[in-house]
């Protein structure tokens, strides 16, 4: 099917542009847009437009290989800090190319090809996938292409779940230098003897965790003088901390010049000196891919660097959503999939829309120690205006930190002392992004830590105590 559409240029001469093919619903980007189309669709005719492996970030270059990476190292570091517990065990290295086979061709890769296969194949017949990169040239209509062919497709309606990319200061950009990212780092053909990691969030410090414990030697390079300086100040304390006798830390440092090629990377910085290695990644934050799509074009708006949405993930332009990393506050896969959700809901139910769910909303770091957190930190609460409680626990003052022997793990929770009401839990430790789990439960229904803390078993000795000892500290009016 295809129809004449008229838009309007400048200097006010319309444009005629025709479309080769016209669809009920077009969806670019195949991460968590690609869960849209189920069996309440099959009546719709569907586009899916994805320039690269299906999946997105989280199956391809992130959440899904770096931990697979992460627990290796986790296992490797246990192995040389295992003195501790009395016992006698060594690190002898890692098989690279062997831990990269059974991550990516036995697992992700094959994963990601069939997921492309399943679209393109005959379960889904409703469903055309185009795999050239797409930008709008009009109101709800896109330019991409299948394989050499571009093609002019449009729809009724359209949601844009384009993820993010890697942002590269422009000092290492325009040196012409090598450089990696999360997108290309893990699948080098060998693991390099030294690293420098630019940076300081999360994804800077889950690979300089997963190189160094691989037996990597390690830089870090971060222009603010802490790394993960969006925690609570409890944790940023005890983290920077924790992390010095791992690696070569350049803190509170900009890069001024890169210099280097494939043999060895040397970065200058703002006091004058240099750090060299073999290799450069570059993990300086992810850049929202709405600015490649030429929104202009359909009306569709940006806010700062996102796709404005409003509270049911609409955009500016009728008929046209987004969800993810392209839009969300959050770039996170469990937040993207909870926008999927309502959107679908959204797409099929126009006359009962539901909002996006960013109550609540947890995260983890799986370096090392491993973080996970969900709600205010302590200064946001008190900017906020709460009476508050406040109880750090550590971890070994319960009985299996005894066993683990751990120095570092602690549990800060933050309550609202007048009712009772959990407004933050930070957990730094081992298990972290498991234990924390039971608390995103009590803030998203509402319970009183008061009763929480008293009306159940905790397993004795199980980690949890660790838990019930810090509700157990928290005072109240």
């Amino acid at each position: 099917m295809s129809n004449d559409l008229h838009t309007n240029q400048p200097g006010d001469q319309a444009t005629q542009i025709k479309v080769d093919q016209h669809y009920d619903l077009i969806i670019i980007g195949t991460g968590s847009g690609n869960s849209i189309p189920g069996p309440e669709f099959d009546d719709q005719s569907i586009a899916i437009v994805e320039k690269g492996a299906f999946g997105g970030t989280c199956l391809n270059v992130g959440c899904i290989p770096t931990k697979m990476y992460v627990y290796a190292a986790d296992v490797a570091l246990e192995a040389q800090d295992s003195s501790r517990l009395s016992l006698d065990t060594s690190y002898k290295g890692v098989d690279w190319q062997d831990l990269q086979k059974r991550i990516f061709a036995d697992r992700v890769d094959a994963i990601a090809e069939g997921g492309e296969a399943y679209r393109r194949g005959d379960e889904t017949p409703n469903i055309d996938v185009y795999d050239q990169e797409a930008h709008f040239v009009a109101e709800r209509t896109l330019k991409t292409g299948q394989g050499d062919e571009e093609k002019i497709i449009s729809g009724d309606r359209i949601v844009i779940a384009a993820g993010a990319r890697p942002n590269i200061p422009e000092v290492v950009e325009n040196s012409g230098v090598p450089y990696e990212t999360n997108e290309t780092i893990m699948r080098l053909p060998e693991q390099p003897e030294s690293l420098i990691v630019m940076g300081g969030g999360f994804i800077a410090m889950e690979f300089a965790h997963v190189f160094q414990a691989l037996g990597t030697t390690t830089s870090i390079i971060n222009r603010s003088p802490r790394v993960l300086r969006h925690l609570d100040e409890d944790l940023v304390q005890h983290f920077n901390e924790a992390i010095k006798p791992r690696f070569d830390l350049h803190l509170g440092h900009t890069v001024t010049k890169v210099e280097g090629d494939e043999q060895q990377v040397t970065v200058t910085l703002d006091d004058g000196s240099t750090v060299s290695a073999q290799k450069l990644l570059v993990a300086t934050g992810r850049t929202p891919n709405g600015d490649r799509l030429n929104l202009d074009a359909a009306g569709i708006e940006m806010d700062g660097d996102r796709i404005k949405v409003d509270s049911y993930g609409r955009t500016t332009a009728e008929g046209v959503w987004a969800l993810g990393d392209v839009s969300s506050p959050y770039q996170l896969k469990h937040v993207a999939n909870a926008e999927m959700r309502a959107v679908r809901h959204n797409l099929l139910h126009p006359e009962d829309l539901k909002k996006m769910p960013h109550d609540y909303v947890p995260s983890a770091v799986f370096t090392h120690p491993q973080i996970a957190t969900v709600g205010m930190t302590e200064q946001e609460a008190k900017d906020a205006g709460y009476p508050i409680s406040v109880k750090i626990q550590k971890y070994g003052d319960v009985a299996f930190g005894w066993a683990m022997e751990d120095r570092t793990g602690i549990v800060k929770l933050i309550a609202d002392r007048k009712s009772g009401k959990l407004l933050g839990a930070h957990f730094m430790g081992p298990q972290a992004s498991s234990l924390i789990q039971q608390l995103i439960t009590v803030m998203a229904f509402g319970l009183d830590v008061r009763e929480v803390a008293r009306d159940q078993y905790w397993i004795h000795p199980a980690l949890p105590e660790v838990t019930e000892n810090a509700l157990l500290g928290l005072e109240f009016d």
